[in-house]
């Protein structure tokens, strides 16, 4: 199964002088997020963003540079190249630096899950002994990584058979709780009113099962295209030429319509990611370019 998800990061997995070379795949279902495009009503045209300059009009990708704003309308340019040539040892190497009690961390600094795997079959020892052992010392390893342009903090713990990688927020990235809460009250409360309260968490306490829950607002949406495709109201969209090599725009009509299909056919619904290759680029490469 592992095979079937996109590899995006090789690298290094190092502890102390023990170098192993792992894989990071991404720990979500993506293909499952209901994306939109925006359609022009009286046209039915596809609504697309161009990259201007005020006075020079639409300008190509590789006329755009990097300016970091030192003062106001005061930038310093910075060309790709001189970012790629950064020498950042997180952007090919995951050191552990540290090691903790998860319980340490608190939830509010986790970011995105990502799966880590052992690259290769020579790898497949020391991955298992470095997770066994993070799993018998209940802690989890502390360390840096660079992704799409960015050094993320990380954490790193067993997760069944393999290690599931989490990115953390910086402290700096997080707002003052206390500033935050300041004006909230600090008068005594009545203890009948707290026993009450936990009355009803005892009753509806059980253990944590995700499956259990469904995404209401994401099942009447389809439901909702559903009932306009069988009431014959769908509508053709133009959309800009792309070439074989820049692929084939899936919107969200057509992946829905593919998912009933299968679903009539007896297999599981599968929705389709919306966004072209085309977007994709786009939103990758605006993403490199904030970083």
């Amino acid at each position: 199964m592992a095979e079937k998800i996109r590899t995006f990061w090789k690298g290094q997995l190092r502890l102390a002088l023990v170098s192993i070379p792992v894989r990071l795949l991404t720990a979500l279902e993506t293909e499952k997020e209901i994306r939109f495009h925006q359609v022009h009503r009286e046209s039915k045209q596809r609504i697309r963003y161009e990259k201007v300059a005020p006075g020079v009009g639409p300008v190509e990708r590789e006329d755009i540079v990097h300016g970091y704003e030192v003062e106001p309308e005061n930038y310093v340019i910075l060309e790709d190249q001189e970012l790629d040539d950064l020498k950042l040892a997180t952007r090919h190497t995951i050191e552990l630096v540290q090691f903790v009690d998860a319980c340490e961390i608190d939830p509010l600094y986790f970011d995105r899950p990502y799966y880590l795997l052992p690259d290769g079959e020579d790898a497949d020892e020391g991955y298992r002994v470095i997770r066994d052992a993070l799993r018998e010392e209940k802690k989890v390893g502390i360390g840096q990584l660079t992704l799409r342009g960015r050094e993320n903090l990380i954490a790193l713990k067993p997760s069944g058979k393999g290690m599931l990688l989490e990115t953390l927020r910086y402290a700096d990235e997080i707002k003052d709780a206390d500033k935050v809460f300041e004006d909230l009250g600090s008068a005594r409360l009545r203890q009948d009113l707290i026993h009450m309260a936990k009355d009803l968490i005892r009753q509806r306490a059980s253990p944590f099962d995700p499956a259990a829950y469904k995404n209401h607002y994401a099942e009447a949406l389809r439901e909702l295209v559903q009932s306009k495709l069988k009431g014959g109201k769908s509508v053709p969209v133009g959309e800009d030429e792309l070439d074989e090599s820049r692929g084939k725009v899936i919107d969200f009509t057509e992946a829905l319509k593919r998912s009933v299909r299968n679903a009539g056919a007896g297999g599981k619904a599968v929705t389709k990611p919306v966004a072209s290759r085309k977007q994709s680029g786009r939103s990758s490469t605006r993403r490199r370019r904030s970083g």
